[in-house]
């Protein structure tokens, strides 16, 4: 029996029940009690407010803060590598620590299960993107599971990150508070107490630093000029060769207050304080020793509490019992201690500083020697001698956990694992990772990958950052470090991938090899006919899920490769620059990032823009290794002009990276009323190679927009960002020779496509048709399809679905609709739960329309 037909045959007995049903309702009462059991039926069922959840989670607080955790481990999450978060994770039995919270954060706790929800302190030790990147993506999160409020520690000002993003992070459910951090205060609860060290740059060289900002050529934003008329609403943000023209947002400086003529510029504030934390666990009683206690002649009872609790007792028979001759010895608290010295100008206030020094060899008490220093200071500040010869003064028994850009593990397993698995279908178009990072657990090695590499993780030459006594290790994702109730470093967790066991899940799959072999066949008898070329165009997918990243789809991020060196980048979700690594690794990486010429960001909502200024902060690193000689522009950033407000906040208060940009307002560029300088446009086609650059205003929400590029050798490509179905986008793309084009919903959720403004996958394909597109590209997938989103009778032969780390050029696109039947079968546990979620939706809905008619 089919589908259908059992759909069928169920959606006929239950109508005939209904009716049956209410037939009988009807005759056995009279009409006021069927009305008043209607409006008893129709009434929403009781949910608990967040208000009684949030008390419920503060009793449970109050209750565990009585008692001393038995367990406390440190773990790290983020390793700090290049493209990696950086962050880690304090944990015991009762609550829940951060230390830095670098972008990405938010998918490794997803992906490896570390819940967030008894999460209520978060320690930055710098003002950097790297320790808070993370930050607006985790406080979404706490805030879905009830966690009430968030407490950030570190310097001054870090909370203004959330004011920075308030347009677009909303958080009306979640408080988040800023302790207040200085060398004469401390934070305390019943796992341990913590010492702010705020460390500052050396006194000599503060002047010096503030002086580069304004002074280091295009790294600087010395001078602007505010141009603006009473007729233009937009502010045309451009620059010519290290020159910038700073528009200002008219909701925040009055028109009147705008002027023409050259300004001076506020310098942007140094990245100031560094605050360093010395953590001592509190003090916990020796465990009781029952054996001893029999011994004693202590009965069962009471007694053996009092004894517990640090209490002497006295037996009938005049017996003392002391508590310390039956108690294990008491722990005194471990002390590990998080640093970060930013800079070398940071050393000598680091190294010269009285209470760290109390817990170096020279500590009076032997508990008082660090157990562990976390160092999240950059690799060429440790290497210099003076921070080696700090290290040194700690004792031989002190190990040190380095966290930065040094180490290489990404800390994912799931993207491996899926791209080894599309890898089957075609190695081209689902290449394995350039991620070399996680070991392999099989013999099955890649071929550029030896063993010395792999092993590159581990403990690091002693020399490297002092003497023989000095332990350091690079921290991986899963390492552990035990503080009670015993003191030990732990791997035993570390991540490896296993190729064979990936593919062996594939290929039990029923009926997947016959299909994979049928696949191959059919994409062999098409390859003969496709005349690929290297100048032909590229796309790579970084992100193609909605809303928050998850372990198999990130957020939105598109690289078009208009040559072999030069690309576009279509948003830039939330770890972006980290899927530029996975996938291209990270030497590659780097050449990746010199040849972004522009990015294209559509809206302004989180999931497509917040990866701009980790990715921004990388190009700008590597710009920085390339020879004076060699000038490189800033990005051209073709985006909301409303984008500016949040960049802006962000480099008065935080870090640098205006400079990074050349702004061209999207309105600028509208298919019917363009307005952009024919100067910078003449520029922008040049860097990019194109004819036309068009965009137009799309239906998802204000300020979101649709773009057109058509290149010099006349092919097309129209990106929809988000939106609902639209007949501008229609105008703007006709006759592309690509539509890509967001896909969030699945048909049978339509009406929550429109109210949340997206588009099915239908309604996709339907505006492909109508601006007879050669191929649709359908990407931006709700979540719920983390892995592969429903496939209808509209995906056609010119209908592809997006993946993450999928790279396909032009002339390889007839290529994807040959996929479908083999991707189904491989995710075939995934896809039945989607049908038959479906098909419960869709008899729920039946059943109320039935109940209606009746």
């Amino acid at each position: 029996m089919t589908l259908d037909s059992i759909y069928m045959l169920m959606k006929s007995r239950i109508f005939i029940a209904s009716v049956v049903c209410l037939e009988f309702k009807r005759l056995s009462s009279n009409s006021v009690s069927h009305n008043l059991k209607k409006v008893l039926k129709n009434m929403p069922k009781e949910v608990k407010h967040t208000a009684a959840l949030q008390k419920q989670r503060q009793k449970l607080k109050e209750k565990n803060q009585k008692y001393i955790p038995g367990t406390v481990t440190l773990k790290v999450l983020g390793s700090g590598a290049k493209g990696a978060a950086r962050s880690l994770y304090v944990f015991t039995d009762q609550s829940r620590y951060l230390f830095n919270c670098g972008e990405g954060t938010q998918r490794l706790a997803h992906e490896h299960r570390m819940k967030l929800s008894k999460l209520e302190h978060i320690f930055i030790t710098h003002r950097s993107w790297e320790n808070i990147g993370g930050l607006p993506g985790v406080a979404l999160t706490i805030q879905d599971v009830g966690v009430p409020e968030i407490t950030v520690h570190g310097p001054l000002g870090i909370d203004e990150i959330f004011k920075a993003t308030r347009r677009f992070v909303i958080l009306r459910d979640l408080s988040v508070k800023m302790a207040s951090c200085t060398a004469d205060t401390h934070f305390e609860d019943n796992v341990m107490k913590v010492s702010y060290v705020p460390i500052e740059p050396a006194a000599e060289n503060l002047n010096e630093k503030c002086t580069s900002y304004a002074s280091n050529g295009v790294n600087s934003v010395h001078q602007s000029t505010i141009k603006t008329t009473d007729e233009d609403d937009d502010v045309d943000y451009y620059a010519h060769e290290r020159k910038m023209k700073i528009g200002v947002d008219s909701k925040e400086v009055p028109r009147k207050q705008m002027r023409t003529d050259a300004v001076k510029v506020q310098t942007p504030q140094g990245n100031g304080t560094s605050m360093c934390y010395v953590c001592r666990l509190q003090s916990r009683p020796g465990t009781l020793c029952l054996e001893k206690c029999v011994e004693k002649g202590v009965p069962p009872g009471p007694l053996l509490g009092k004894l517990k609790s640090g209490e002497d007792i006295v037996l009938k028979d005049g017996t003392v019992v002391h508590s310390a001759d039956v108690r294990l010895p008491d722990d005194p608290g471990p002390v590990f201690i998080v640093v970060e010295c930013p800079s070398v100008q940071y050393i000598e206030n680091l190294v010269n500083n009285q209470l760290i020094s109390q817990y170096q060899s020279s500590a009076v008490k032997e508990e008082d020697m660090a157990s562990l220093i976390v160092h999240f200071t950059p690799q060429h500040v440790m290497t210099d001698p003076r921070y080696k010869n700090w290290m040194d003064k700690f004792s031989i028994s002190t190990q040190h956990l380095i966290l930065n850009e040094e180490n290489s593990c990404m800390g994912s397993v799931a993207v491996h694992r899926v791209q080894y698995k599309l890898n089957l279908l075609h190695p081209h178009l689902f290449p394995l990772l350039g991620d070399k990072s996680i070991k392999l657990a099989d013999n099955m090695l890649d071929s550029n990958l030896s063993n010395d590499k792999m092993n590159g993780d581990e403990e690091i030459d002693r020399s490297t950052y002092g003497n023989d006594s000095v332990s350091c290790f690079r921290g991986k994702t899963f390492d552990l470090v035990h503080l009670r109730p015993k003191k030990m470093w732990d791997r035993q967790g570390e991540l490896t991938l296993s190729p064979k066991s990936f593919i062996n899940e594939t290929y039990e799959a029923e009926g997947f090899l016959e299909t994979l072999n049928k696949l191959k066949q059919d994409i062999e008898q098409m390859e003969q006919n496709i005349t690929s070329q290297e100048s032909d165009p590229q796309i790579s997918f970084l992100g193609t899920g909605s809303c928050i990243p998850n372990k198999t789809r990130n957020t939105s991020g598109i690289l078009l490769h208009i040559s072999e060196t030069d690309s576009i980048l279509l948003d830039c979700g939330e770890g972006t620059y980290g899927q530029l690594v996975r996938l291209f690794g990270p030497e590659k990486a780097d050449n990746v990032l010199l040849g972004i010429k522009a990015i294209f960001v559509s809206h302004l909502h989180a999931d497509h823009h917040l990866g701009l200024i980790g990715l921004l902060k990388a190009r700008r690193k590597v710009i920085d290794k390339q020879p004076k000689t060699n000038y490189i522009k800033p990005v051209f950033l073709i985006a909301p002009q409303q984008i500016m407000s949040w960049l802006s906040l962000y480099h008065w208060n935080f870090e640098p990276i205006t400079q990074e940009i050349l702004l061209v307002p999207n309105a600028h560029l509208d298919l019917k009323h363009s307005t952009i300088n024919e100067e910078v446009k003449k520029d922008v086609l040049k860097s990019i190679n194109m004819q036309e650059i068009f965009t137009v205003p799309v239906k998802h929400c204000p300020n979101a927009f649709g773009i057109a590029f058509k290149h010099t050798n006349n092919w097309k490509l129209t990106y929809s960002g988000d939106t609902m179905p639209c007949p501008q986008l229609v105008d703007l793309g006709q006759g592309s020779d690509v539509l890509i084009h967001e896909a969030t919903m699945e048909d049978e959720l339509l009406d929550e496509a429109r109210i949340k403004l997206h588009s099915t996958t239908s309604q996709a394909i339907e505006m492909g048709k109508k601006m007879n597109a050669k191929f649709i590209l359908l990407t931006h997938f709700s979540q719920r399809y983390a892995k592969i989103p429903r496939i209808n009778e509209n995906f056609s032969q010119n209908v592809g679905i997006a993946f993450d780390n999928m790279q396909v050029r032009f002339s390889q696109l007839p290529l994807l609709p040959l996929l479908h039947s083999a991707l189904k079968i491989m995710f075939a546990e995934h896809y039945d739960e989607m049908e038959q979620k479906t098909f419960r939706r869709l008899m729920k809905q039946e059943q109320e329309k039935d109940s209606v008619k009746v």
